[in-house]
């Protein structure tokens, strides 16, 4: 690995498992002070040990503003201010219309809205000169799936949060941009199907993928290192999509 964010403090939420792991350990793999946020303790635990490297966990629920308070409180204790923030937490279910519940409604938004509203804007404070905020977003913005309404709605409803506060932050020196992953072994897919049906069902993602199959966590971290980079200065307001070409043909 380079130093590409050598001395650089950054924020992963929802990073125990999956994508939000991977970043952080990449991040931290390439010099950074990495604080990774989720809900359960024995998750972070051993994200920690995996990622190694300068990190720190705090236990939050991105949806939680107390929660949030707690993470930006540990973050100005260190006195190192705060170069990156990747507003990651989120999950949903599948639900076709007609079978929608209001639990699911209001558990997805505020999750997948809610919490990525809080992350960056309680943040905002503490952001250095040339920060990155990265949210992550998914193909459903622009390519939905039977069931997938609610979750697409989420996504959808990011992907506009960066363009408006690219113009929000103005001036500030702060770029925004959504990364937005396609069909990723992670534990959060395989957990749409039971066990018996999961290969199945990454069949069919990798069928839809024109690269003939799906991505590694590790594929959408490398993504994440380029926008939190100097190399990415004036990348501002995109939706960057790391799908094997999913959602471009």
């Amino acid at each position: 690995m380079t130093s590409t964010l050598k001395d650089k403090t950054a924020v992963v939420t929802g990073a125990g498992t999956g994508i939000g792991l991977a970043i952080a350990k990449r991040f931290a793999a390439e010099g950074a002070h990495v604080f990774i946020t989720g809900r359960r303790k024995e998750v972070l635990d051993d994200a920690v040990a995996e990622i190694g490297g300068s990190v720190q966990a705090i236990r939050a629920d991105s949806s939680n503003l107390a929660d949030l308070d707690a993470l930006y409180r540990a973050v100005e204790e260190r006195g190192k201010g705060l170069d990156v923030v990747v507003a990651n937490s989120g999950g949903g279910t599948v639900a076709p219309l007609g079978e929608i519940t209001e639990e699911q409604v209001d558990g997805t938004f505020a999750t997948n809205v809610k919490g990525v509203v809080f992350t960056v804007q309680k943040a905002l404070p503490l952001l250095n000169e040339n920060a990155s905020i990265i949210i992550t977003g998914s193909t459903t913005s622009t390519r939905v799936a039977p069931g997938m309404s609610i979750y697409a709605a989420t996504k959808a409803a990011v992907r506009n949060f960066a363009r408006t506060w690219a113009l929000d932050l103005k001036g500030k020196g702060v770029r925004v941009n959504v990364l937005s992953p396609g069909p990723t072994r992670t534990p959060g897919l395989l957990g749409l199907a039971e066990p018996a049906a999961q290969q199945a069902m990454l069949d069919m993602f990798e069928a839809d993928v024109p690269l003939g199959r799906i991505g590694d966590p590790s594929e959408i971290a490398g993504a994440a290192l380029f926008l939190a980079s100097p190399d990415a200065s004036f990348v501002n307001g995109v939706e960057f999509f790391v799908d094997g070409g999913q959602a471009q043909v």
